[in-house]
């Protein structure tokens, strides 16, 4: 296959990390990426070129060219953390196939991009391009973190940003396996989608009576695991209102304002523990046969119906800039990039 020796992407505008105190995640990419015609990927060692055919934008990817995210921004580097596509390059026996994969060193909102060969995921012939697009960042998270409030022992967890896509998959998991899960929301529109889905309570924040709802709630069913992509006050608030034993386990940070902790005497008298979860360490640490395990489980939801992707809009890559703030305004759906 002849490759060329350019491509288009959607290049970092920025180094670093943001500077000027709180901020808020980004409504669209102007001024965050600029799209650009680059050198086509150098592919090294142990790595894979795979030509996009489509890109994910997930919370995390706005948060990183915002300058908001863990890690810092490259000027000049196409953007994007996940996607899918055919590998074209690269010391791997996948070449041709269509794989999922990681951006890294040259991300996915581009027409290639580099991965980690070693990190690919090869896919079923009948899982659609728009589900293979978010295989990692929000399924692979959602089962790891299932796995870890399964693993507690209780009979429900808890966990925030309830009607995004993460948490709709969070909902099938505990329907499926009897592990009743309870989301929380802002919009009291999301309840009776949620229900249906399997949710076994929806706690509305934005609702008068949500405090004393919320301790019902923990009062009646004891959830000891917080799965929480917001890290906010009523996160914080939520924790301190459940159970001895509770786990407050943070994967998000979409309050620009950190919570303050009013009951710090729990840590000692309650055993109750804060931890991160990054799903890139898990990934590392997880070993051949879970990761493996996960792979095959995600797949197969997709591939039955039982996990399915909201998308908002797929756009082209030369119209991204343009229309991306109309797609990101639809709540708790996906926009991808079609290079």
């Amino acid at each position: 296959m002849t490759l060329p020796s350019k491509m288009s992407a959607l290049i970092q505008c920025h180094d670093g990390y943001a500077s000027g105190g709180d901020r808020d995640m980004p409504k669209d990419l102007t001024g965050l990426v600029e799209l650009a015609e680059v050198p086509l990927p150098e592919v090294g060692p142990g790595q894979a070129l795979v030509k996009v055919a489509r890109a994910a934008v997930n919370p995390s990817d706005l948060m990183f060219v915002a300058g908001l995210y863990g890690q810092p921004r490259v000027k000049g580097a196409p953007a994007g953390f996940e996607g899918v596509g055919e590998v074209v390059a690269g010391d791997t026996p996948l070449l041709g196939q269509r794989v999922s994969f990681f951006g890294s060193g040259s991300g996915t909102w581009a027409e290639y991009a580099l991965t980690d060969a070693k990190q690919m995921i090869p896919l079923r012939p009948d899982l659609k391009d728009e589900d293979a697009a978010g295989l990692i960042v929000n399924p692979m998270t959602a089962m790891a973190m299932f796995g870890i409030a399964r693993k507690d022992g209780a009979e429900s967890f808890l966990f925030t940003a309830g009607g995004s896509q993460l948490g709709k998959f969070m909902i099938g998991l505990g329907k499926d396996h009897g592990l009743a899960p309870i989301p929380v929301v802002r919009r009291a529109e999301q309840v009776e989608d949620l229900r249906a889905l399997g949710a076994a309570e929806v706690l509305v924040t934005s609702q008068d009576d949500f405090k004393e709802k919320a301790a019902e709630v923990i009062k009646a069913r004891g959830p000891r695991v917080l799965l929480d992509a917001v890290a906010d006050q009523i996160s914080a608030d939520l924790f301190f209102a459940m159970p001895k034993g509770a786990r407050w386990i943070t994967y998000g940070r979409l309050a620009t304002k950190p919570p303050v902790l009013r009951e710090m005497g729990q840590f000692i008298f309650m055993d109750k523990r804060i931890e991160g979860f990054w799903l890139s360490q898990w990934m590392r640490e997880a070993g051949v046969e879970k990761l493996g395990k996960a792979v095959t489980d995600v797949q197969a939801r997709f591939a039955t119906g039982a996990w399915s992707t909201d998308i908002s809009a797929t756009l082209p890559l030369n119209e991204a800039l343009e229309t991306s703030a109309q797609a990101l305004a639809v709540k708790d759906a996906k926009l991808l990039i079609a290079p």
